[in-house]
């Protein structure tokens, strides 16, 4: 079993991960500096960065010692030399939707942020280029929010070809 880099924050929840060796709680003043530890450590690759919207799900399993928010970010670190894999889960508050970017550690995160941010509206500190992405400037809304209005665009479809 895989534990915290020596340099990692102090205090911060761990637990066994089920399709990583380990499962980080970090909050979000801890979640920087964690996976800057993790980088330090050896962890070569951020294989994902994703949102999470629990809006319906607020008593889900969590740490004890865990606040679970409406929104959650989730990274998975690996180092390849070691055969090892990290997932770290930071809790997003609605009202202060924010965490800070991981791209100073590992700039292929870039687009996955502003994806994030594009489909959730999680807001990324320090961010170089923190626009959407995926849908329009103009587009009003992160459309996977679980609250976000369904049908809002009607799908246009092209006939389908006939038989010749």
């Amino acid at each position: 079993m895989i534990t915290l880099p020596p340099n990692a924050p102090a205090g911060v929840i761990t637990s066994e991960g089920l399709n990583a060796d380990l499962a980080c709680f970090p909050t979000r003043a801890q979640y920087r500096d964690l996976v800057a530890a993790f980088r330090a450590d050896g962890f070569e690759m951020c294989v994902d960065l994703c949102a999470v919207d629990y809006l319906s799900h607020a008593d889900r399993p969590l740490p004890a010692g865990v606040v679970g928010e409406r929104f959650e970010v989730v990274v998975n670190l690996l180092s390849l030399s070691r055969r090892v894999r990290v997932r770290i889960r930071v809790q997003v508050p609605e009202a202060d939707c924010f965490v800070d970017t991981l791209f100073h550690e590992y700039p292929g995160t870039e687009a996955m942020e502003r994806e994030a941010f594009d489909l959730f509206g999680v807001q990324f500190n320090d961010h170089p280029d923190l626009t959407r992405i995926l849908m329009p400037e103009d587009w009003e809304g992160h459309p996977l929010r679980k609250d976000y209005g369904i049908g809002r665009v009607p799908v246009q479809f092209k006939e389908a070809p006939g038989p010749r």
